[in-house]
């Protein structure tokens, strides 16, 4: 058996950002419109008119500040409110592997490694652009590794769920080297023309290397730990899939074909889970919650963290022991939690102890103990 560490995380940010001022404005004229549209039903009192959305109603809902998408004309335009990308003949790199591409190879060059020396590459995402072939394996494809290549989806704990796979297969022997990467376009799931959650997601892609401890060539994270939980609800739920066209109203423009979500009953289940699944596996690993230097959460919202942090911790937790990156990313699913990691880790100290955690629908939740080594 050997050890798995992380060696190496890289984040692709895309050029577009949204602003919430932006959003705002694109969506108050949305509504405008339709409520402009449907007045006589308004007035008859059959249905009720859309309300504006607000910077303040954002920042106070979630502590998104801004978000980076793929594309930002179609999401601000009130006639559109969705991204517009090109479509890309079969045989292009798809949009995801672009993503992908550029995460992995920064996610190499800091480990000091090359594609030729990768075993496995799985692409973990909340959604894939397609069924088949698998994204991973065009990924795979687009770097030059040899090996093999999986495509996973745990929705918003996909990334911790990738790592725990990854790094059962270093564990065991039956890989040296492995990429779990995460292309997240979530701007194409999102409802823009919700009011309740038009300003939750960006777009994002992040990879990070798992290798044998002793192959590590310089600062590097030891897997202590993996565990990995999911529970069924309906409360956070797409509906749609290949099987859309063979229902009687399967294509017509239907709310549940994008992202939807129970806020409250979310709030009030997914919590507890989570604050005790990591209590848990503290506890099983012998690790007391003064031990631990650093939580990397799943970045969905900021009083969320925030709860959890004092429960796992037992007090409020200081901003550098909980670093939070929704402000500027907002909720970018499974890669969330790894870019609070990629951006937040290199100042702990041989042998401090950090814990990446990413939950979502399902539910699920995945966490990752980790021990630093410089």
């Amino acid at each position: 058996m050997y050890t798995p560490a992380i060696t190496g995380t890289g984040v692709f940010t895309p050029e577009n950002v949204i602003t919430n001022a932006e959003l705002v404005t694109a969506f108050n004229a949305y509504a405008d419109r339709m409520n402009a549209q449907n007045a006589e039903a308004i007035a008859a009192g059959k249905m009720e008119p859309m309300q504006h959305s607000s910077e303040e109603f954002i920042v106070k809902a979630s502590g998104i500040e801004n978000r980076y998408v793929m594309d930002k004309t179609g999401v601000l335009d009130p006639e559109v409110m969705y991204p517009r990308l090109r479509q890309r003949s079969d045989d292009e790199p798809g949009i995801m592997t672009e993503m992908a591409v550029d995460a992995c190879r920064k996610a190499l060059e800091q480990a000091g490694r090359t594609p030729e020396e990768v075993d496995l590459v799985i692409c973990a995402a909340s959604n894939h652009e397609r069924a088949y072939p698998a994204v991973a394996v065009e990924i795979q494809q687009a770097l030059g590794i040899k090996g093999f290549g999986f495509d996973m989806n745990v929705a918003c704990s996909s990334a911790t769920f990738g790592i725990q796979a990854a790094a059962d297969m270093v564990r065991s022997g039956s890989v040296r080297a492995a990429l779990v990467v995460n292309p997240e376009i979530c701007s194409g799931h999102l409802e823009w023309r919700d009011r309740d959650c038009h300003f939750i997601f960006g777009d994002v892609a992040t990879a990070t290397l798992i290798e044998r401890v002793e192959d590590a060539k310089g600062p590097h994270f030891e897997i202590l730990s993996t565990r990995c939980a999911t529970e069924f609800s309906n409360n956070i739920r797409n509906n749609n899939g290949f099987l859309r066209r063979s229902r009687p109203d399967g294509l017509t423009d239907r709310r549940d074909m994008q992202f939807m979500q129970n806020g409250r009953k979310v709030f009030k289940e997914v919590l507890p889970m989570v604050s005790k699944h990591i209590s848990d596996h503290m506890r099983t690993e012998g690790i007391a919650n003064t031990d631990l230097k650093r939580l990397w959460l799943h970045q969905a919202n900021k009083t969320m963290n925030d709860f959890i942090g004092k429960k796992v911790l037992g007090r409020e937790p200081e901003p550098s022991e909980q670093p939070n990156i929704l402000q500027d990313y907002a909720n970018t699913s499974s890669a969330g939690s790894i870019i609070a990691f990629s951006k937040h880790s290199d100042d702990l100290q041989e042998g401090d102890l950090g814990l990446i955690c990413s939950f979502g629908a399902g539910y699920s939740v995945g966490s990752v103990i980790v021990r630093r080594h410089v």
